[in-house]
């Protein structure tokens, strides 16, 4: 195994040495590499001055040296060179990683890298963004290719939710969703035990994964090679079709020893019942009742009548009694021309949500034939909002805000996202810097915060969010709570972490469903998502597979994850992966 420690002054004409055979691993000539010799020297003096660490293995050989140089709020990475032979083995990510790490400890904030061509696209990779060629190295040197990096530790909010350290994650998303017996949820909650695979992103770094079904073995150690992480637990196939994965867990004594007794913050999708039990906390029954979709427009009501929320109009609800109730609203609405939403008091997703327009009406047959093709259930009656005129920042339609409320009552901001949805199906999410757009972020931060407030107070104790569209004059209507982790959340989480592990500024969008050509063995969609990876880093991306087990589906499909600096390079490698993606059927040739 490598470790990275720091360097000895007796060891610096050797590691003089390991820089010079690493410079000249680029095919240099003699002559060049003599003009670079003085300023690639290490003196003993220079291992202290220059915070000189190596990277050493096992059997004490040293593959690679960094340097750390300068005072905060600036420093510069003055070497990074690996030896020739272990080249493409992970040392220079390592000793990158820690050189960040560092200069966190330090208090840096700007680190400045001016890289050999040769290395511009291991920067790139590692999440460095280029901003200028520096001077020449001589006259007749190649120009080097100067990124710059933002040192910055874990978020507050990040460290407050799992106490700063590693957690155990439990994909309860079938458990979570049964307890509610929503009549526009799958019985069987098959995608809830897909939707479970996400259980890798429930904090920034988790110590074990608990998941109902089997996973790739690939899968695993390619999320923890993106995300840098390393002695993670795996414990899949828990359950057959019974949607109780916490039950399953508490059926295995020396597991549940093992996963509630190393002292850990375990950490649910949602909280349920038995996950009460298994986690030892006292279960409340009232306390998921805002996770009802009347329950959370009550609350909202309640918000809004103390006012100092003009940027917020909540729409009007009414609750059905009966089918043929629903329907007499609905036709009712739809002679004065007005759409309607149709929801369930739970549903996730999009699930038990129609948005009704009065052409859709007409062109069914009428309001009965419209609810006939419904799940059966219990029906609220919603107005719709109407969203901005057509190309006017129709992006930032859908948004939400996420927090959590601690143990202790106390509640957390997090962010705002802007969400993808299309007819009210919810397809993903992007969380970053300036992401949400500014008139919307006063009104959506603050109503998001009163609404954890009011959580807290009522006793609720984990994540939630807060979910809004946006109408035509530019004030947001809350739309919904949901009081688990989401979609959201997990981009929140690994924003967090790849901040913390390449630098502050990170976007990152999470892609719910990408149609995948053709269903592939597990060793070729292995190789193929660490293709993407490779793909992504090219551009200055980071692609994660975040949903797997669906892609052995007889309709393939893949959840992902991608990160980025900047919106063009996010978008350059959505569009990557999904041209990729269809184009798997491919590989098989023609039929």
């Amino acid at each position: 195994m490598v470790k990275v420690r720091a360097a000895r002054p007796a060891e610096a004409e050797h590691l003089t040495g390991l820089v010079m055979r690493s410079k000249a691993h680029w095919g240099y000539d003699a002559a060049f590499l003599a003009v670079c010799a003085p300023d690639l020297r290490i003196r003993p003096d220079d291992v202290t001055a220059r915070r000189v660490v190596v990277a050493e293995n096992g059997r004490g050989e040293v593959l690679g040296i960094a340097s750390l140089e300068g005072a905060p709020p600036r420093a510069t990475l003055g070497l990074l060179f690996v030896e020739p032979s272990a080249i493409g083995q992970g040392v220079g990510r390592l000793l990158y990683r820690d050189a960040l790490r560092r200069a966190v400890d330090l208090g840096v904030r700007r680190l400045v890298i001016d890289s050999d061509p040769h290395a511009a696209g291991f920067y790139r990779a590692m999440g460095a963004v280029a901003v200028a060629a520096a001077p020449d190295v001589g006259a007749d040197a190649a120009a080097l290719v100067r990124f710059e990096a933002a040192p910055v530790p874990l978020a507050d909010w990040a460290r407050a939710w799992t106490g700063g350290g590693r957690a155990v994650h439990l994909g309860n998303v079938g458990e979570f969703n049964a307890q509610f017996a929503d009549a526009t949820l799958d019985p069987e909650q098959r995608p809830a035990h897909h939707y479970a695979c996400l259980a890798a992103f429930y904090s920034p770094y988790p110590a074990a994964l608990v998941l109902p079904r089997p996973v790739p073995r690939g899968w695993t150690e390619l999320v923890c090679r993106q995300l840098g992480w390393t002695g993670v637990e795996v414990y899949d196939g828990l359950l057959d079709a019974d949607p109780g994965l916490a039950d399953a867990v508490r059926a295995r004594p020396a597991l549940a020893g093992l996963l509630t007794g190393a002292g850990l913050p375990l950490v649910p999708w949602g909280r349920t019942r038995p996950f009460g039990r298994l986690a030892g906390r006292p279960w409340r029954p009232g306390e998921l009742r805002y996770e009802s979709k009347s329950a959370a427009h009550a609350l909202f009501e309640r918000i809004l009548a103390d006012g100092g929320h003009p940027g917020i109009v909540l729409p009007r609800q009414w609750r059905a009694d009966g089918r043929w109730a629903a329907a007499r609203m609905l036709a009712a609405r739809t002679r004065a021309g007005e759409s309607t939403v149709l929801k369930s008091e739970h549903g996730v997703g999009g699930s038990g949500t129609t948005v009704v327009t009065p052409e859709r009406v007409r062109a069914a047959g009428g309001a009965r034939a419209v609810l006939r093709r419904l799940p059966r259930g219990p029906l609220l009656v919603e107005e719709y909002v109407g969203g901005p005129a057509s190309g006017a920042d129709e992006g930032s339609r859908d948004l939400t805000y996420d927090g959590f409320v601690d143990d202790a009552g106390r509640a957390h901001e997090v962010g705002g996202a802007v969400m993808d949805v299309a007819d009210g199906c919810y397809r993903g999410a992007t969380v970053g810097p300036g992401v949400v757009p500014a008139w919307a972020e006063k009104s959506l931060t603050a109503f998001g915060t009163a609404v954890g407030l009011a959580l807290a107070e009522s006793g609720y104790r984990g994540w939630f969010d807060v979910d809004f569209v946006a109408d035509g004059a530019g004030r947001l209507a809350p739309t919904e709570t949901n009081l688990r982790l989401t979609g959201p959340s997990i981009a929140f989480m690994v924003a967090a972490r790849l901040d913390a592990l390449r630098g502050a500024g990170h976007l990152v969008r999470i892609a719910d469903r990408v149609e995948l050509g053709a269903r592939l063995p597990e060793a070729l969609l292995d190789e193929w998502c660490a293709a993407l990876a490779r793909g992504c880093a090219e551009l200055g991306a980071v692609f994660v597979p975040a949903i797997p087990t669906a892609a052995f589906e007889p309709a393939p499909w893949l959840g992902v994850l991608m990160a980025a600096h900047s919106r063009e390079v996010l978008d350059a490698a959505e569009a990557l992966v999904r041209a990729e993606a269809l184009a798997v059927g491919a590989m098989f040739g023609p039929p």
